[in-house]
Protein backbone atom coordinates (compact mmCIF):
# COMPACT_ATOMS: atom_id res chain seq x y z
CA UNK A 1 0.00 0.00 0.00
CA UNK A 2 1.29 3.31 -0.43
CA UNK A 3 2.30 6.16 1.86
CA UNK A 4 -0.54 8.83 2.36
CA UNK A 5 1.82 11.29 1.51
CA UNK A 6 2.56 10.26 -1.86
CA UNK A 7 -1.06 10.94 -2.53
CA UNK A 8 -1.89 14.30 -1.44
CA UNK A 9 -2.73 16.63 -3.85
CA UNK A 10 -2.92 21.11 -3.45
CA UNK A 11 -6.15 21.52 -4.99
CA UNK A 12 -7.95 23.99 -4.59
CA UNK A 13 -5.04 25.28 -4.61
CA UNK A 14 -2.43 26.33 -7.80
CA UNK A 15 -1.07 22.79 -9.01
CA UNK A 16 1.50 22.99 -11.56
CA UNK A 17 4.93 20.42 -12.16
CA UNK A 18 6.77 22.59 -9.81
CA UNK A 19 4.88 22.97 -6.78
CA UNK A 20 4.22 20.18 -4.54
CA UNK A 21 1.58 19.08 -1.48
CA UNK A 22 4.28 17.63 0.02
CA UNK A 23 7.59 18.30 0.84
CA UNK A 24 10.85 16.96 3.22
CA UNK A 25 10.27 18.83 6.31
CA UNK A 26 6.43 17.25 6.47
CA UNK A 27 8.49 14.13 6.14
CA UNK A 28 11.04 14.87 8.51
CA UNK A 29 8.80 16.28 11.38
CA UNK A 30 7.00 12.95 11.03
CA UNK A 31 10.07 10.74 11.33
CA UNK A 32 11.44 13.18 13.90
CA UNK A 33 7.90 12.75 16.10
CA UNK A 34 6.55 9.10 14.71
CA UNK A 35 7.70 7.64 18.48
CA UNK A 36 5.47 10.36 20.68
CA UNK A 37 2.61 9.86 17.78
CA UNK A 38 2.43 6.13 18.23
CA UNK A 39 0.96 6.41 21.81
CA UNK A 40 -0.44 9.49 20.97
CA UNK A 41 -3.91 9.16 23.39
CA UNK A 42 -6.88 10.72 21.71
CA UNK A 43 -7.31 14.61 21.24
CA UNK A 44 -3.77 15.64 22.48
CA UNK A 45 -1.83 16.10 18.73
CA UNK A 46 -2.13 19.66 17.41
CA UNK A 47 -0.70 20.45 13.94
CA UNK A 48 0.26 24.09 13.50
CA UNK A 49 0.83 25.56 9.54
CA UNK A 50 0.29 22.46 7.87
CA UNK A 51 0.17 23.49 4.11
CA UNK A 52 -1.83 20.83 2.27
CA UNK A 53 -2.76 18.03 5.19
CA UNK A 54 0.73 16.06 5.18
CA UNK A 55 1.15 16.56 8.87
CA UNK A 56 -2.59 16.21 9.97
CA UNK A 57 -3.17 13.02 7.73
CA UNK A 58 0.49 11.18 7.87
CA UNK A 59 -0.38 11.39 12.15
CA UNK A 60 -3.57 9.78 11.01
CA UNK A 61 -2.96 7.75 8.39
CA UNK A 62 0.47 6.19 9.85
CA UNK A 63 -0.04 5.48 13.91
CA UNK A 64 -3.66 6.27 13.98
CA UNK A 65 -4.05 8.94 16.18
CA UNK A 66 -7.32 10.59 16.44
CA UNK A 67 -8.81 14.02 17.77
CA UNK A 68 -6.21 16.08 15.72
CA UNK A 69 -6.85 19.83 16.31
CA UNK A 70 -5.15 21.59 13.59
CA UNK A 71 -4.82 25.28 12.47
CA UNK A 72 -3.87 26.35 8.19
CA UNK A 73 -3.59 30.26 8.29
CA UNK A 74 -4.18 29.97 3.90
CA UNK A 75 -8.20 28.71 3.34
CA UNK A 76 -6.91 27.42 0.47
CA UNK A 77 -4.71 24.91 2.55
CA UNK A 78 -7.64 24.08 4.92
CA UNK A 79 -9.66 23.16 1.83
CA UNK A 80 -6.87 20.95 0.32
CA UNK A 81 -6.83 19.21 3.23
CA UNK A 82 -10.40 18.24 3.78
CA UNK A 83 -10.10 17.53 0.48
CA UNK A 84 -7.38 15.02 0.59
CA UNK A 85 -9.28 13.82 3.70
CA UNK A 86 -12.17 12.88 2.01
CA UNK A 87 -11.13 11.65 -1.03
CA UNK A 88 -8.79 9.17 0.96
CA UNK A 89 -11.42 8.36 3.24
CA UNK A 90 -9.90 9.50 6.69
CA UNK A 91 -11.51 11.58 9.31
CA UNK A 92 -10.09 12.15 13.13
CA UNK A 93 -9.29 15.75 12.70
CA UNK A 94 -10.79 18.98 13.35
CA UNK A 95 -9.73 22.86 11.65
CA UNK A 96 -9.37 25.16 14.37
CA UNK A 97 -8.34 29.50 14.61
CA UNK A 98 -5.07 30.14 16.16
CA UNK A 99 -6.65 30.36 19.39
CA UNK A 100 -6.31 28.77 23.07
CA UNK A 101 -8.84 26.08 22.03
CA UNK A 102 -6.23 24.95 19.36
CA UNK A 103 -3.53 23.96 21.83
CA UNK A 104 -5.26 23.37 25.60
CA UNK A 105 -4.02 20.42 27.45
CA UNK A 106 -2.08 19.35 23.92
CA UNK A 107 0.63 17.19 24.62
CA UNK A 108 2.67 17.01 20.90
CA UNK A 109 2.62 20.08 18.84
CA UNK A 110 3.78 19.45 15.19
CA UNK A 111 4.56 22.43 13.65
CA UNK A 112 6.13 23.66 10.81
CA UNK A 113 8.21 26.82 11.14
CA UNK A 114 6.83 29.70 9.68
CA UNK A 115 9.15 32.42 8.38
CA UNK A 116 8.42 35.30 9.98
CA UNK A 117 9.56 35.18 13.93
CA UNK A 118 6.61 36.83 15.05
CA UNK A 119 4.33 34.10 13.74
CA UNK A 120 6.19 31.61 15.47
CA UNK A 121 6.24 34.16 18.71
CA UNK A 122 2.04 33.73 18.68
CA UNK A 123 2.23 30.34 18.49
CA UNK A 124 4.93 29.58 21.11
CA UNK A 125 2.87 31.95 23.33
CA UNK A 126 0.33 29.84 23.02
CA UNK A 127 1.68 26.95 23.61
CA UNK A 128 3.29 28.06 26.56
CA UNK A 129 0.24 29.37 27.93
CA UNK A 130 -2.34 26.58 27.41
CA UNK A 131 -0.64 23.12 26.40
CA UNK A 132 -0.02 20.56 28.73
CA UNK A 133 3.03 21.19 31.45
CA UNK A 134 4.72 17.83 29.29
CA UNK A 135 3.85 19.07 26.05
CA UNK A 136 6.92 18.34 22.87
CA UNK A 137 6.80 20.58 20.09
CA UNK A 138 8.67 19.16 16.99
CA UNK A 139 9.41 22.17 14.43
CA UNK A 140 10.19 21.74 11.11
CA UNK A 141 11.79 24.25 8.19
CA UNK A 142 13.77 24.41 5.36
CA UNK A 143 17.49 24.52 6.27
CA UNK A 144 17.81 27.57 3.89
CA UNK A 145 14.67 29.53 5.81
CA UNK A 146 16.05 28.70 9.24
CA UNK A 147 17.91 31.06 11.71
CA UNK A 148 19.56 30.73 15.43
CA UNK A 149 16.65 33.50 16.23
CA UNK A 150 14.09 30.23 15.52
CA UNK A 151 15.75 28.76 18.48
CA UNK A 152 15.84 32.03 20.59
CA UNK A 153 11.98 32.43 19.91
CA UNK A 154 11.25 29.18 20.98
CA UNK A 155 13.50 29.35 24.28
CA UNK A 156 11.82 32.54 25.47
CA UNK A 157 9.14 30.31 25.78
CA UNK A 158 9.89 26.71 26.04
CA UNK A 159 12.78 26.00 28.42
CA UNK A 160 14.33 23.39 26.10
CA UNK A 161 15.05 23.62 22.71
CA UNK A 162 17.28 20.70 20.29
CA UNK A 163 18.35 20.89 16.85
CA UNK A 164 17.76 17.57 15.35
CA UNK A 165 20.38 16.72 12.60
CA UNK A 166 19.09 18.14 8.84
CA UNK A 167 17.78 15.45 6.06
CA UNK A 168 17.21 16.28 2.48
CA UNK A 169 17.47 20.27 3.51
CA UNK A 170 15.22 20.23 6.17
CA UNK A 171 15.62 20.22 9.83
CA UNK A 172 13.80 19.67 13.17
CA UNK A 173 14.17 21.81 16.20
CA UNK A 174 12.23 20.21 19.53
CA UNK A 175 11.52 22.36 22.15
CA UNK A 176 9.96 21.61 25.83
CA UNK A 177 9.36 22.73 29.35
CA UNK A 178 7.29 25.46 28.94
CA UNK A 179 8.23 28.29 31.05
CA UNK A 180 6.35 29.78 34.43
CA UNK A 181 4.39 32.75 33.61
CA UNK A 182 6.60 35.10 35.07
CA UNK A 183 9.71 34.10 33.17
CA UNK A 184 8.36 34.29 29.84
CA UNK A 185 7.55 37.46 27.63
CA UNK A 186 4.28 39.31 28.24
CA UNK A 187 4.12 40.12 24.73
CA UNK A 188 0.48 40.01 23.44
CA UNK A 189 -1.07 39.80 20.23
CA UNK A 190 -2.69 41.71 18.17
CA UNK A 191 0.13 44.13 18.65
CA UNK A 192 -0.58 47.70 17.30
CA UNK A 193 1.11 50.74 15.69
CA UNK A 194 0.15 54.61 15.23
CA UNK A 195 0.97 55.96 11.99
CA UNK A 196 0.33 59.83 12.04
CA UNK A 197 1.03 60.50 8.25
CA UNK A 198 -1.64 58.32 7.86
CA UNK A 199 -3.93 59.15 10.56
CA UNK A 200 -4.39 55.63 11.26
CA UNK A 201 -3.70 52.54 13.66
CA UNK A 202 -2.15 49.24 12.32
CA UNK A 203 -2.95 45.94 14.07
CA UNK A 204 -1.10 42.86 12.96
CA UNK A 205 -1.13 39.53 14.67
CA UNK A 206 2.24 37.83 14.53
CA UNK A 207 1.96 36.04 11.02
CA UNK A 208 0.51 39.48 8.85
CA UNK A 209 2.57 40.46 6.53
CA UNK A 210 4.45 43.83 7.50
CA UNK A 211 3.61 43.04 10.93
CA UNK A 212 2.04 46.78 12.41
CA UNK A 213 3.88 48.64 9.65
CA UNK A 214 2.45 49.77 6.39
CA UNK A 215 4.63 48.19 2.94
CA UNK A 216 5.65 50.49 0.40
CA UNK A 217 3.47 48.59 -2.02
CA UNK A 218 0.54 49.78 -0.28
CA UNK A 219 1.32 53.41 0.48
CA UNK A 220 2.05 53.80 -3.25
CA UNK A 221 -2.05 53.05 -3.64
CA UNK A 222 -2.47 55.33 -0.84
CA UNK A 223 -1.04 58.19 -2.35
CA UNK A 224 -3.68 57.61 -5.44
CA UNK A 225 -6.50 57.12 -3.78
CA UNK A 226 -7.48 60.86 -3.70
CA UNK A 227 -8.17 59.94 -7.23
CA UNK A 228 -11.21 57.80 -6.39
CA UNK A 229 -14.41 59.22 -7.92
CA UNK A 230 -16.96 57.24 -6.16
CA UNK A 231 -18.35 58.37 -3.32
CA UNK A 232 -21.20 55.90 -2.75
CA UNK A 233 -21.95 52.25 -3.82
CA UNK A 234 -20.23 49.13 -3.12
CA UNK A 235 -15.94 48.22 -2.59
CA UNK A 236 -14.05 45.58 -2.28
CA UNK A 237 -10.47 45.58 -0.88
CA UNK A 238 -9.13 42.47 -2.06
CA UNK A 239 -6.34 40.45 0.01
CA UNK A 240 -6.72 43.23 2.73
CA UNK A 241 -4.05 42.07 4.68
CA UNK A 242 -4.20 44.42 7.83
CA UNK A 243 -7.20 46.43 6.72
CA UNK A 244 -5.13 49.32 5.83
CA UNK A 245 -6.43 50.47 2.49
CA UNK A 246 -9.93 48.83 3.45
CA UNK A 247 -9.76 51.76 6.39
CA UNK A 248 -8.26 54.45 4.62
CA UNK A 249 -11.16 54.20 1.56
CA UNK A 250 -13.82 54.40 4.46
CA UNK A 251 -12.30 57.16 5.80
CA UNK A 252 -11.75 58.71 2.46
CA UNK A 253 -15.61 58.09 0.72
CA UNK A 254 -17.92 57.74 4.31
CA UNK A 255 -20.42 56.88 1.32
CA UNK A 256 -19.24 53.84 0.55
CA UNK A 257 -19.79 50.21 1.66
CA UNK A 258 -16.12 48.31 1.32
CA UNK A 259 -15.66 44.65 2.36
CA UNK A 260 -12.37 43.38 3.34
CA UNK A 261 -11.47 40.04 2.17
CA UNK A 262 -8.31 37.78 2.73
CA UNK A 263 -7.90 33.53 2.71
CA UNK A 264 -5.10 34.40 5.60
CA UNK A 265 -6.84 33.75 9.19
CA UNK A 266 -4.19 35.74 10.48
CA UNK A 267 -4.52 38.81 8.33
CA UNK A 268 -8.26 38.25 8.55
CA UNK A 269 -8.02 38.63 12.31
CA UNK A 270 -5.76 41.31 11.92
CA UNK A 271 -7.90 43.74 9.75
CA UNK A 272 -10.90 42.88 11.97
CA UNK A 273 -8.95 44.66 15.01
CA UNK A 274 -7.46 47.14 12.56
CA UNK A 275 -11.24 47.99 11.24
CA UNK A 276 -12.70 48.22 14.67
CA UNK A 277 -9.55 50.57 16.53
CA UNK A 278 -10.30 52.90 13.76
CA UNK A 279 -13.88 53.55 14.37
CA UNK A 280 -15.01 52.40 10.68
CA UNK A 281 -17.06 48.46 11.61
CA UNK A 282 -19.96 50.31 10.22
CA UNK A 283 -19.23 50.79 6.80
CA UNK A 284 -16.19 47.99 6.93
CA UNK A 285 -16.93 44.28 6.59
CA UNK A 286 -13.88 41.74 7.32
CA UNK A 287 -14.20 38.47 5.79
CA UNK A 288 -12.17 35.27 5.13
CA UNK A 289 -12.55 33.77 2.12
CA UNK A 290 -10.74 33.02 -1.69
CA UNK A 291 -10.91 36.17 -3.51
CA UNK A 292 -14.22 37.34 -4.30
CA UNK A 293 -16.14 34.22 -3.64
CA UNK A 294 -19.76 34.89 -1.86
CA UNK A 295 -19.49 38.18 -3.35
CA UNK A 296 -22.80 38.17 -6.52
CA UNK A 297 -21.13 39.02 -10.20
CA UNK A 298 -21.39 42.39 -11.26
CA UNK A 299 -21.96 44.45 -7.84
CA UNK A 300 -19.54 46.08 -6.94
CA UNK A 301 -18.44 49.73 -8.20
CA UNK A 302 -14.56 49.78 -6.88
CA UNK A 303 -12.22 46.91 -6.09
CA UNK A 304 -8.78 47.58 -4.37
CA UNK A 305 -5.70 45.50 -4.47
CA UNK A 306 -2.10 44.76 -3.51
CA UNK A 307 -1.94 41.61 -5.24
CA UNK A 308 0.72 39.21 -3.64
CA UNK A 309 3.00 37.10 -6.67
CA UNK A 310 5.24 34.55 -4.23
CA UNK A 311 2.80 30.88 -4.05
CA UNK A 312 5.03 30.38 -0.94
CA UNK A 313 8.95 30.92 -1.85
CA UNK A 314 7.93 30.25 -5.79
CA UNK A 315 7.10 33.47 -8.19
CA UNK A 316 4.16 32.42 -9.66
CA UNK A 317 1.75 34.90 -12.53
CA UNK A 318 -0.70 32.95 -11.87
CA UNK A 319 -1.81 33.86 -8.17
CA UNK A 320 -2.23 38.26 -9.35
CA UNK A 321 -3.99 36.84 -12.27
CA UNK A 322 -6.72 34.42 -10.54
CA UNK A 323 -7.14 37.54 -7.97
CA UNK A 324 -7.68 39.96 -11.63
CA UNK A 325 -10.37 37.48 -12.77
CA UNK A 326 -11.52 37.94 -9.29
CA UNK A 327 -12.41 41.61 -9.63
CA UNK A 328 -13.11 41.70 -13.00
CA UNK A 329 -16.02 39.10 -12.02
CA UNK A 330 -17.95 41.38 -9.43
CA UNK A 331 -17.48 44.48 -11.23
CA UNK A 332 -20.07 46.14 -12.34
CA UNK A 333 -19.43 47.70 -16.08
CA UNK A 334 -17.35 50.78 -15.68
CA UNK A 335 -16.71 49.57 -11.82
CA UNK A 336 -12.96 50.01 -11.11
CA UNK A 337 -9.52 47.94 -10.30
CA UNK A 338 -7.12 50.01 -8.43
CA UNK A 339 -3.85 47.84 -8.52
CA UNK A 340 -0.30 48.56 -7.65
CA UNK A 341 2.15 46.15 -8.76
CA UNK A 342 6.22 45.98 -8.73
CA UNK A 343 6.91 47.35 -12.21
CA UNK A 344 9.16 44.96 -13.93
CA UNK A 345 6.15 42.69 -13.45
CA UNK A 346 4.38 44.23 -16.37
CA UNK A 347 1.21 43.12 -15.49
CA UNK A 348 -1.02 45.97 -18.11
CA UNK A 349 -1.00 44.02 -20.67
CA UNK A 350 -2.86 41.22 -18.67
CA UNK A 351 -4.90 43.84 -16.48
CA UNK A 352 -6.23 44.88 -20.36
CA UNK A 353 -7.11 41.24 -21.08
CA UNK A 354 -8.93 40.06 -18.75
CA UNK A 355 -10.53 43.31 -16.95
CA UNK A 356 -10.41 46.05 -19.49
CA UNK A 357 -9.10 49.56 -20.70
CA UNK A 358 -6.19 49.98 -18.16
CA UNK A 359 -4.53 53.53 -17.26
CA UNK A 360 -1.11 54.30 -15.75
CA UNK A 361 -2.23 56.38 -12.12
CA UNK A 362 1.07 56.79 -10.59
CA UNK A 363 4.65 55.48 -10.88
CA UNK A 364 7.95 55.40 -8.76
CA UNK A 365 10.74 53.34 -9.64
CA UNK A 366 9.76 50.18 -7.92
CA UNK A 367 6.10 50.69 -8.05
CA UNK A 368 2.90 51.14 -10.70
CA UNK A 369 -0.51 52.11 -9.97
CA UNK A 370 -3.23 51.41 -12.67
CA UNK A 371 -6.75 51.37 -12.90
CA UNK A 372 -9.16 49.00 -15.21
CA UNK A 373 -12.21 50.17 -15.91
CA UNK A 374 -14.47 46.96 -16.34
CA UNK A 375 -16.00 46.60 -20.13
Amino acid sequence: MSDVLDQLRRHPDLEAPNLFAVDATDRLVLDEAAPALAGAADGTVVVVGDRYGALTLGAIARHGVTGVRTHQDRLTGERALHANAERLGLGGFTSHGLSPDLVAGARLVLLQLPRSLDALDEVATLVAEHADPAVVVVAGGRVKHMTTAMNDVLGRHLGTVEARLARQKSRVLVASSPRAAQDRPSRRWPERAEHPDLGLVVCAHGGAFAGTGVDIGTRALLAHLGGVEHTTGTAVDLGCGTGVLAVALARLRPGLTVTATDESATAVASAAATVDVNDVADRVRVTRAVGTEGIPDGSVDLVLLNPPFHVGATVHPGVARALFADAARVLRPGGELWAVWNSYLHYRPTLEQVVGPTRQAGRDPKFTVTVSARR
